[in-house]
């Protein structure tokens, strides 16, 4: 079974989601904040694939992809850091970017590169469903690739029992119409939205990204849906840090979101 399928087998709540950007702050600290994150106790990593044009991320998101360019991150170098990475950790590995990156890399070759690495699953925000389905579909189960689909306060209901149907992994709730960015507090219109999507009894589980950033957030989304996803908030933490102090950085913001308290 694929890790992430696993992971939501065996956990019903309180699923943490870290996002981060590989090559950020440095260009060879993805496997140690893989394996601290691991260690940590979060559930899932999402990695940040660097891209120059990244639509859906907010400021801080965007500043960490063009400082990893900078270092000289490419998909090469990642593949092979993941496939090192894979050796220290069993908890599932997603990787976000955008379809256009798949496309330059080569479709069939990125997969097939995600699989050997021990990547799980996709989040690629500008692949539409459809698109999905019709053309790639049957490239991702090939490769026993999941894919996670976002929905908007703003998705129809037809479109999100649609993404449900296709979908095979979890889907992605966008907190708010906005690009990403941590916030401080989730307020009633969201609750509202998140309760409308509770409601609707979908098949697949739900983690709520977009605005997550602590304790707070994380308990209330957890109210919600099955977990949450922290990106921006935790890059804030890992910015600027040594390599030295990758894994204390990391342990003190996973026991803040877990136990309100630095370690």
């Amino acid at each position: 079974m694929n890790r992430i399928n696993l992971l939501f087998a065996n956990k019903k709540n309180n699923i943490l989601n870290i996002y981060f950007t590989a090559g950020h702050p440095h260009l060879e600290d993805t496997v140690a904040i893989i394996q601290s994150l691991t260690e940590a106790g979060a559930d899932l990593v999402e990695i940040g694939m660097p891209y120059s044009d990244p639509l859906a991320d907010g400021p801080t998101i965007q500043a960490s992809s063009a400082q990893a360019l900078r270092n000289g991150m490419n998909l090469g170098l990642l593949f092979n850091q993941i496939k090192d990475a894979r050796t220290k950790s069993s908890i599932p590995f997603i990787m976000m970017g955008y379809f256009n990156q798949l496309m330059q890399y080569g479709i069939e070759r990125f997969m097939a590169k995600a699989k050997d690495s021990g990547v799980d699953g996709m989040i690629i925000p500008d692949l539409p469903v459809e698109e999905f389905e019709k053309h790639y579909k049957e490239l991702f189960d090939r490769y026993d690739m999941n894919i996670s689909f976002l929905i908007t306060p703003q998705t129809p209901e037809a479109r999100i029992r649609h993404i449900d149907a296709v979908s095979n992994s979890f889907i992605y709730m966008v907190s708010s119409n906005a690009i990403t960015g941590a916030k401080s507090n989730i307020d009633a219109e969201q609750e509202e939205y998140f309760t409308r999507i509770e409601h609707m009894k979908l098949k697949n589980p739900r983690l709520i990204g977009f605005g997550i950033s602590n304790k707070t957030t994380f308990d209330k989304a957890c109210g919600f849906a099955q977990g949450a996803i922290i990106g921006s908030a935790f890059i804030q933490t890992l910015d600027k840090a040594k390599q030295d102090e990758i894994k204390t950085k990391v342990n003190q913001f996973i026991s803040s979101v877990r136990n309100g308290s630095p370690a």
